[in-house]
């Protein structure tokens, strides 16, 4: 693989590692500085909703600078999300909290094009492994993320978590100083009118993608993002919470540097449901045994490993989705739309805890993965009768 994506899969490692970090606090915080438990995941969830928010201005950035001052960009929002976090920590402020998200999210949100970045930094056989091999950077995020928030979290004791924001500000920084050595395409010329949205919406590869990448994001969120607090709940500590949301972070990841390869033998769509099939053994697990420190971490481990299935599965299925000239509008409409569904599944997931429990949480889990599944599966055969019909 050239150089350019492995720095790519620096940049990633950097910017996955605030989010990791973030995954384990927010809800922790929420539940601190919030009256109402129901709002606990409303951080993470603000967060999904500016990054559904940034996507269409992001692929404006893109599309007329290029990929390089658009991931600067991130950098900064990302930056600005941590100060902003900490701020609110500082003050007590529930609201000035939530205020960082929307920096922090949209800054995430940018980063999340680092693996569309990699698939035009490859050639077409080797787009599978390229995305997938970016996006296992966060495995080194799911090592630096939550150790950070081990080492730093008590360092200042009237104020928990408010150390660990301002350590995080490195990475996003890291990450700045990489990319200058980036060396990506220059944006495609415009061909003829752009595209009308419904009719990229209306195309069945592209709406399958989206359906798996949504799902994919969808079911792995409702579950992780109430995962530390339920950990609570059940007597277990901030460093248990961490090292459960590690293990699922390198479940998350440590597969991309095979599912491309898997993705080349088997096809984007057995992938994908494949890992539809791990998601719904994640809730399996959780409610077919008592809630021990091995019990989430299991669960959790098969989440992550069925979002690194369906989602980059997903994300390849999508590069098939439209012709070069198109690629960032088709990105950003994908991204709208994903992270926007994300947004609501993370709100989802702090109400269901509150008012129905965790049993039900996991029971929410299965319908969606289904639908996935056997969308999915539809495509697959009639893709494989339109290649059987032009053999002939």
């Amino acid at each position: 693989m050239n150089r350019n994506v492995w720095l790519l899969f620096c940049c990633q490692a950097m910017m996955n590692s605030v989010t990791a970090g973030q995954v384990v606090m927010a809800a922790l915080v929420g539940h601190a500085l919030s009256s109402d438990q129901a709002l606990t995941t409303l951080p993470l969830a603000i967060q999904m909703v500016s990054v559904m928010a940034g996507s269409i201005p992001a692929g404006f950035v893109f599309g007329r600078l290029g990929r390089r001052p658009g991931f600067w960009l991130g950098t900064g929002l990302s930056i600005c999300g941590s100060l902003i976090y900490a701020l609110g920590l500082w003050r007590g402020s529930f609201a000035l909290y939530c205020l960082g998200a929307v920096p922090g999210g949209m800054g995430y949100g940018i980063a999340q094009h680092l693996r569309f970045a990699a698939a035009e930094a490859a050639t077409v056989e080797q787009r599978p492994r390229a995305i997938a091999l970016v996006m296992a950077g966060g495995v080194i995020a799911a090592g630096i993320g939550p150790e950070i928030v081990k080492r730093t979290h008590g360092l200042i004791p009237t104020h928990v978590f408010l150390a660990t924001y301002l350590a995080m500000l490195v990475l996003p920084l890291i990450a700045a100083v990489l990319l200058a050595f980036v060396r990506l395409p220059a944006p495609p010329a415009r061909v003829g009118a752009p595209v009308a949205l419904r009719d990229i919406i209306a195309r069945p590869t592209f709406l399958t993608a989206v359906v798996a990448g949504m799902v994919a994001y969808d079911s792995m969120q409702l579950v992780m993002a109430s995962t530390p607090l339920q950990m609570m709940i059940c007597g277990y500590g901030v460093n248990d919470a961490a090292d459960v949301i590690r293990a699922h972070s390198i479940a998350m990841y440590l597969p991309g540097f095979v599912t491309g390869r898997l993705i080349q033998r088997f096809g984007a769509h057995g992938v994908i449901c494949a890992g539809a099939g791990l998601a719904a053994f994640c809730a399996a697990v959780n409610l077919g045994f008592d809630p021990w420190f091995s019990t989430f971490m299991v669960a959790l481990m098969l989440l992550g490993l069925g979002w690194n299935f369906m989602f980059v599965g997903a994300t390849a299925l999508l590069a098939t989705a439209h012709d070069p000239h198109e690629r960032v509008r088709v990105q950003a409409t994908n991204d709208f739309i994903v992270f926007g569904s994300v947004a609501l599944s993370i709100l989802a997931s702090g109400a269901i805890e509150a008012t129905a429990g965790w049993r039900t949480l996991n029971l929410a889990l299965l319908p969606p993965v289904a639908i996935a599944a056997g969308l999915v599966a539809w495509h697959w055969v009639a893709r494989a009768r339109v290649a059987v019909v032009a053999a002939e």
